[in-house]
């Protein structure tokens, strides 16, 4: 039990996690910061927050957790307006999904108090955003990474793992440059790809025509590209090098595909589709 909860981006992620907290019985307060007064309204409506505070130096002082859920690009100046106001036992952590610049920045802002701060990254996003599209179960059977460095507190590292562990997520640790590799190819990737192609797609002289014969695998493929553009720039923006790593890397497998139509290569064709739908069958039966 933690007596006050600081959220500072109401949103799907932390209106998420307040309510499971709240559900789990494991907060009793909590704060609500944003940038929007008809958001935090909704949160105050949905007893998501109990209070809401439009300056983030003024929300964190006595907080016993304060949860950092805005875009990445927003971090710095947040850090930077609230580390003067942290208690000394406050523990902060974010829900970012890159870690290397998150935790550069903290270094940078927290100082003396950087070995409270646990960088953590909830596996569980979704198209929609806001608080109206939160809900108490959203990490159930989730993953949560947390990415703390050699002087991260151990106290704070526990607090965190079992404040999600109490949201039914399941917790793991890694190193953040391994983590922004990781991501930069499973998440990272996929999305760019999605709002690739819907841009694409938008761009043609026919798009009316091309959108309205779309079925279900252009509505399945794409589905993520209904994510928020300013999270997304910001993540891309900030994971460039590996993402670019990712992009190129991806390049060369279009080409290779590219090539074997060209061949009227049939068997290779179905050689790769054939390794692809294997592999996806297994991550399917191991998520």
């Amino acid at each position: 039990m933690i007596n006050k909860l600081v959220i500072i981006g109401v949103g799907l992620i932390g209106g998420s996690f307040a309510l499971a907290l709240r559900e789990a019985g494991l907060v009793r307060e909590v704060a609500g910061v944003g940038r929007s007064a008809e958001n935090l309204s909704a949160a105050l409506g949905m007893y998501v927050i109990d209070t809401s505070v439009t300056d983030p130096a003024q929300a964190v002082q006595g907080a016993d957790l304060v949860l950092l859920a805005v875009p990445v690009g927003q971090l710095d100046a947040i850090m930077a307006a609230i580390a003067p106001y942290l208690g000394a036992n406050t523990v902060v952590t974010d829900v970012g999904s890159t870690k290397q610049d998150i935790v550069a920045l903290a270094r940078r802002h927290f100082g003396t108090h950087f070995p409270r701060f646990v960088p953590g990254h909830p596996i569980a996003g979704a198209e929609k955003s806001g608080v109206k599209a939160a809900r108490g179960d959203l990490f159930r059977e989730r993953n949560v990474i947390l990415t703390p460095l050699a002087e991260t507190d151990a106290a704070a590292i526990s607090l965190v793992a079992q404040l999600w562990q109490g949201c039914g997520a399941k917790v793991s640790q890694m190193h953040p440059a391994g983590h922004d590799a990781l991501f930069a190819a499973v998440s990272h990737l996929p999305h760019v790809l999605a709002f690739s192609l819907v841009d694409y797609i938008a761009s043609q002289a026919n798009a009316e025509q091309l959108f309205g014969f779309a079925a279900s695998g252009f509505r399945d493929f794409t589905r993520i590209a209904g994510s928020s553009p300013e999270m997304w720039r910001d993540i891309c923006l900030a994971n460039r090098d590996a993402l670019l790593q990712q992009l190129g890397a991806y390049e060369q497998e279009l080409a290779q595909i590219k090539a074997l139509i060209a061949a009227g290569d049939g068997a290779g064709l179905e050689a790769l589709f054939g390794r692809a739908r294997d592999a996806r069958q297994k991550y399917l039966k191991n998520p």
